[in-house]
Parts: structure tokens; sequence; C-alpha cells
């Protein structure tokens, strides 16, 4: 499809005109106790044309991808912005859509194609088998998701962006029961293993090696002590990491939110915009990025939807805060500054600031320093649960597996591990920051935040963490 002559002859009355394909191939596989269950391929693609009338952007999707359908949909989306104009909050103009021109490709060494189907599922079966490590495991699952993606973004004052990913998603996990114990083990966390890679993330010794381990953590949980309740230092794994960087950084720290655009469904945020450059978020051992070239991280990219270019920045610095999470409309808006991260989860939706690969800088401890200094705490890893309030402050997290840490030692498996604090307090204990040994890459594809719903993937990175005094409990 030639996009850009598409769009010389669009004929409508519009500041800027702006167009974006999307083509996307997912495929999906399943597999429980050996036994395949699901094994999906779905293919969309669509045009998504967006105008900018009076000041005021508007959007209309569109599958019809002839020059008549998308005629039809820039004539809808004028007519949107037209009415939209009269009640605008903000008048944008041509700055809130810089010009861009480039492209994008995925890092992998080997294609989706790469597997044939029977051979990954095979694969699969293979990993339900290795994590029955014992007749106390009652429940075996693997999964994988490739999703193949294709944009083209072009404009009437000179853009053009074609960006191109594969991303590939796989879970493993263990559900061990005796008696009135049921315990559960994930490999990391409920599809935490996503990454912009190609097939090799299915290399077979490596899954299978995993699997087991998995399994026989399952069945140590059924005769482990619950957490202990007390107020103790918490070591953090990375992958538990990620969820505490989405939920209490992260969303937090959204500029649309924090002008209140997600209120009424996704909530607000306890930063305000007079916090920029003032509020010591966390310790000075805290530096998140917003780096969108990490290698084979979930969220990587070149531009963003509104062609804003994607470069790594600081939005903590030895714990101050001084830059948000907002693309170029945002930015406009607030009078902040923000990042390249106005992204729409598919064509027949509109952009809107999202997390991309938002990261915890890695610190100079090694493992045995972070583990050696605790006289009395707990190690916690794998999300299992969580809870945080519609401002993105008090937060409770429950993890699948813990260890107690007495005198510089790990010593016993713990099971139903929890965890509660308040944001800025929470990060403001960050005492020990591993090492870039202790750095590890994760992923999600399932963030989810405005009207209509949008759920899109979000990449976190983070080295092991101690944080001083925090109110943990068990499941007792």
């Amino acid at each position: 499809m030639d996009l850009n002559a598409i769009l010389s002859g669009i004929d409508v009355r519009a500041d800027w005109i702006g167009l974006r394909y999307v083509k996307e191939n997912t495929g999906f596989r399943l597999v429980r106790d050996g036994n395949p269950e699901a094994n999906t391929r779905e293919s969309k693609q669509g045009l998504m044309v967006e105008v900018l009338v009076n000041g005021q952007f508007a959007y209309y999707g569109t599958s019809r991808l002839d020059r008549a359908g998308i005629q039809a949909a820039a004539e809808h989306a004028v007519k949107m912005a037209t009415a939209a104009s009269k009640f605008s909050l903000h008048s944008f103009g041509l700055e809130a859509r810089p010009v861009a021109k480039g492209s994008y490709r995925s890092p992998y060494q080997s294609a989706a194609d790469a597997f044939s189907p029977g051979e990954l599922s095979e694969l699969l079966i293979k990993a339900t088998k290795a994590l029955k490590v014992s007749d106390k495991i009652v429940t075996t699952n693997s999964m994988a998701r490739t999703v193949e993606t294709e944009s083209h973004f072009v404009s009437s004052n000179g853009s053009d962006v074609v960006q191109q990913y594969l991303m590939v998603s796989a879970d493993y996990s263990a559900i061990a029961h005796d008696g009135a114990i049921t315990q559960k083990r994930t490999d990391g966390g409920l599809l935490a293993k996503s990454f912009q890679k190609g097939m090799e993330v299915f290399n077979e010794s490596d899954v299978l090696d995993r699997c087991r381990n998995i399994g026989a953590e399952a069945v140590e949980l059924l005769s482990a002590e619950e957490c202990p309740t007390g107020t103790l230092d918490l070591v953090l794994a990375p992958d538990q990491m990620m969820l505490q960087i989405h939920e209490s950084v992260g969303h937090a720290l959204e500029i649309d939110r924090i002008l209140g655009d997600e209120r009424n469904y996704a909530g607000w945020s306890f930063v305000r915009p007079s916090d920029f450059g003032k509020l010591q978020y966390g310790s000075s051992l805290m530096n998140i990025t917003f780096d969108p070239y990490v290698e084979n991280e979930f969220a990587s990219y070149a531009y963003d939807d509104g062609g804003l270019k994607a470069e790594k920045e600081f939005l903590i610095k030895e714990g101050l805060l001084i830059r948000g999470l907002g693309g170029m409309e945002s930015q406009l808006r607030s009078g902040l500054d923000g990042v390249a991260n106005f992204r729409a989860s598919s064509w027949n939706r509109a952009p809107i600031d999202r997390m991309a690969n938002l990261n915890l800088e890695p610190g100079n401890s090694s493992r045995a320093e972070i583990i050696g200094s605790v006289e009395k705490g707990v190690y916690m890893t794998s999300n299992r649960s969580w809870s945080i309030d519609d401002y993105r402050n008090k937060f409770q997290f429950g993890c699948e597996y813990g260890k107690l840490i007495e005198n510089g030692k790990l010593t016993k498996t713990v099971k139903n591990p929890n965890y509660r604090a308040i944001s800025n307090p929470f990060w403001r204990s960050l005492k020990k920051l591993g090492n870039r040994d202790t750095f590890e890459v994760y992923g999600t594809p399932f963030c989810g935040k405005g009207e209509p719903n949008q759920i899109i993937r979000v990449g976190h990175a983070s080295p092991l963490c101690l944080f001083d005094s925090v109110e943990i409990f068990g499941g007792a």
C-alpha cells in the first residue's frame, strides 16, 4: 500500500493529516498437562486517520483500505475535530506533530517461522512433562505467544516512519497440592518473559531446565513455613521489581493521568505538576529511565505514534523527580518535560501517554553484598497478586516464593510472602542497589488504560534491590 500516494489524494479541509497503518499477526499456543488446549492464529490490519482542525485533533479508524474508505474516514475525522474544537481545553498547532523520518526493526536471531507449528507444540508438551517433578504437581501449563507487527506512519508535513516488531512471550507454570495446601510457581510471573526476540527464546534445554526448577519450587512451597509478619528488611528480585516500577512509578508519572484525563477510569496520581524538580521520590540510589533502546526489551521503538523520536531520558535522577511520561501533546498542555511515549495499542485506537521501557538503573552492590548486609529480612520473587489505590500511592503486593534472610544468609523457604507500603516512603527506603550482574529484563503484554480500553506492551528492567524496614506479612 502506497500511503504517501493515498495521503496526497485525500480531499478534506484540515491543517494537518496523518495516516497510521498497522498490520499484526498473533499466534498463541497453550498446553495443559501434556494436552494442547489452544492453537490460534489471528491477523488484523487497519488504518487510523488523524486530522488537525481549528487547533483540535480527531481520529477515525477504518478497516476499509481502499481510497474511498480512507477518504470517508478522513471526512468523519474532520467533522469530529470541527465539532470538538468549540469545546477545546487546549489549541494545538503543528508543533504537536514533529516531522519524523526513519525506521526500526526488532533485533532477533530466529524469525517467527523458524519453528514449525508442530515443533513448537511438541516443545510445549515436553515442558509440561518437565514441570511434573512429583505426583504432588496437579496441573502444569506451558504457553507461547508470538506477535509480528508492521506499522507505517505518514503525515502531510512530511513524516514517513516504518517500524517492524517481532515480540515473543513464554510462560511455564506448575500448581502443587497436598492436603489443604495449594501453591503455584511460574517462570517469573505470568508472561513476564516477554521480549523483542525471536524463536531463540524456545531453546529446548534451557526451557526444560527452567521447568524442572519451577516444578521443584512449587513442591517445596507445600511444606514451607508461612512468611513471618513484622517490619523487616525486604530484598526484591528483578521479576518483582518489574511490577513495583510499573505500578508505583510508571502509572504515577503519566502526564495525562496527572492532568486528570484518567480519573474516571484508571485513576489519578499523587504526583502534581509542581512536584517536578522538587519531589524527592526515592533515595539517592534511585535512577529511573525511559529507555527505548535496551536490547530485546519488550517496548523498544524509534518513534512514538505522534512522530516524536524516542531517546533515553532520566525521569528520576538520584531520587529527584525531574521528568514525566508524556508525549508531545501532554508536554504542550502541561509545560512539563516528557518523552516519546504517545502510543496506541492498535490501528483502531488513538495514541495516549503510555509507559514503554521503564527501568531502574543498576547500582554497585553484588548479590552477595546485598544478602550479606541483612540481619533479618525476607527475599521475595515473582509477583502473585497486586493492589494499589487510584492515586498510585498505597499498595500491597504478594509474591510466589520467599526466603528468610538471617544473619546475612538465605535460610528457610517461606510461602505466601506479602508486603505493603506507600510509594514515596518505600522508594526512599531503598538502601542497596544491585550491580549490572543482577540486572534483568522483563515485560508484560497486559498494561491496560484508556477509554475505550487499550491493552499495550511494556518493558521493565531492574537489578536486585534492598529496602529498609518494610511491613511484611504472610498468609496465615
